[in-house]
């Protein structure tokens, strides 16, 4: 059935049960999206031993997945409001499964890579898909909002799911058996997606752009290696080329916008100042957040001194909260403005990265990751709605890849920025670290990263590493705490936002 998407409004028609169990249909591709982004991190110790990758090919196993992803949601995101929203869900469901088994299967690296990637642009379809279905299905604002809750809720339990699923499949299966995950849910979409989902194309689309199409590609791809080579290796020569060549493509890929007929990207929607700004409180806030989830994962390990598994479970709390609070969410939004709640939420965040400064030990700064996750649920749950509502119906496929697009970009600059700072003040605080018997040489990598002071302590007696381990840790806890006072400037600035530009927006309403 095709059908037309009046624009949604606080008052709109309720969702029928068709609707509801179509909601459901939708968060079984966005829990596999997003497990399919950690689940194979178990697997690489089995991988390999029996596929014998390089370190350069074993990286591009892990984060081909998420380039393609995040270079293809743009094109995906428009290509869906041409040919039809739940053709291409079917389409990218389609190939993820069968994707996913070839995978599973892979007797060469050359062979997983190739997988990996068509997973990343199958992968692409999903996101964009399924978010502007949900504009389509839920026209009244209070559905709409519990609605776009669950879709949130549904990446997070793939997240807390994966890792779970994917280490008992290798304890009892072999590695490739992790893929398989993806196909009795795709297959399961493709039975029931045609019979409870509605079909949905802009009117009168004309045909996509492909030169567009690759320049949104080339730029985003461009940006996001940028970034991560940033994170990973520092800002050098290599990641100031890939950051100058996305941005240079990105303003080409805009100027094209303005002059064709049909473009991509609607410029006009830039001219909603609540679209621009929810746009940039949703990017900031998935910045502050995953870049705390860094310092997080270094502190469980490198001075909590757990082992991977350890880490993985307290990481769990924080990621449980998270999913919880989204279905909270559609509650407190029936009983307050979307901007009193969401500056509640930023300032419960900020109150969270307070707590992270002073909290003295391993459960309080878990209890601080708990808070400031709880505080951001509200606050991409309702930005989400707002950017996608603010759009014309016929561009909500657009307006739903440039919010993926948005959290892709947050979160490779989460990492880079606030890794880079904790990066400087470690090795600021570093250059002093004298102990004698040890040459300067010799302490070089103490001086970069903890894990090479952790490495050096090793092999030093008590007395010598006692010394290098206390200052190293102190480098290290002087990175964090930067990183959560410049979050909580962040999130006031954000306050400061919502509750001007954003005072009277709602999600799913022009503006």
């Amino acid at each position: 059935m095709m059908t037309s998407a009046p624009v949604p409004s606080q008052g709109g028609r309720k969702a029928t049960r068709r609707e509801w169990l179509g909601l459901l249909a939708i968060a079984l591709p966005c829990m596999i999206y997003s497990m399919d982004l950690t689940v194979l991190n178990l697997a690489v110790p089995t991988l390999t031993r029996e596929l014998k990758p390089s370190a350069s090919q074993l990286l591009r196993i892990i984060d081909i997945y998420g380039f393609m992803v995040a270079g293809f949601l743009m094109t995906m995101g428009t290509l869906g409001d041409r040919i039809g929203r739940r053709r291409l869900l079917t389409l990218g469901a389609a190939f993820f499964g069968l994707a996913s088994t070839v995978a599973a299967f892979s007797n060469s690296v050359e062979m997983l890579i190739t997988m990996r990637a068509v997973l990343g642009i199958a992968g692409a379809t999903l996101a964009p898909s399924t978010l502007s279905l949900i504009a389509v299905m839920f026209d009244d604002e209070k559905e709409r909002t519990f609605a776009i809750s669950m879709w949130i809720a549904s990446f997070s339990a793939g997240a807390i799911i994966g890792p779970v699923v994917g280490g008992l499949l290798i304890e009892y299966l072999w590695w490739g058996s992790v893929f398989l995950i993806a196909v009795p849910p795709m297959l399961l979409l493709l039975v029931i997606g045609p019979i409870l989902l509605p079909e949905y194309r802009a009117p009168n689309a004309g045909r996509i752009d492909l030169l567009s199409a690759l320049l949104s590609l080339a730029a985003v791809l461009g940006l996001i290696y940028g970034i991560k080579h940033w994170a990973e290796a520092g800002f050098g020569p290599l990641a100031a080329v890939a950051i100058l060549a996305g941005l240079s493509l990105a303003l080409v890929f805009l100027r094209r916008q303005a002059k064709l007929a049909d473009p991509m990207v609607d410029l006009a929607m830039f001219r909603i100042p609540a679209f621009r700004a929810a746009l940039a409180i949703n990017l900031a806030s998935i910045l502050f957040m995953f870049g705390s989830f860094i310092f997080l994962a270094q502190y469980f390990q490198l001075v909590a001194g757990l082992t991977p598994l350890q880490a993985g479970f307290w990481s769990l709390p924080s990621a449980i909260a998270f999913t919880l609070a989204s279905f909270v969410t559609p509650a407190l939004a029936a009983r307050s403005k979307p901007a009193t709640l969401m500056a509640s939420g930023l300032a419960v965040s900020a109150l969270g990265f307070i707590w992270l400064v002073f909290a003295p030990d391993l459960v309080q700064i878990v209890a601080a990751s708990v808070v400031f996750s709880v505080g951001f649920t509200p606050v991409i749950t309702l930005t989400t709605g707002i950017v996608v509502g603010s759009a014309p119906p016929e561009r909500t496929g657009a307006a739903s890849a440039m919010s993926e697009t948005s959290a892709e970009l947050g979160g490779a600059l989460g990492i880079a920025v606030l890794g880079s700072l904790g990066a400087a003040l470690y090795r600021s605080r570093m250059t002093d670290i004298v102990v004698p018997g040890i040459s300067a040489d010799a302490l070089a990598p103490a001086r970069a990263t903890l894990g090479g002071a952790l490495a050096l302590a090793a092999k030093l007696t008590p007395d010598q590493a006692g010394p290098i381990l206390a200052q190293a840790s102190a480098a290290f806890m002087a990175g964090f705490h930067a990183s959560a006072i410049l979050s909580v400037a962040g999130m006031l600035f954000c306050i400061a936002v919502t509750l001007t530009v954003l005072r009277d927006a709602r999600p799913g309403e022009p503006h």
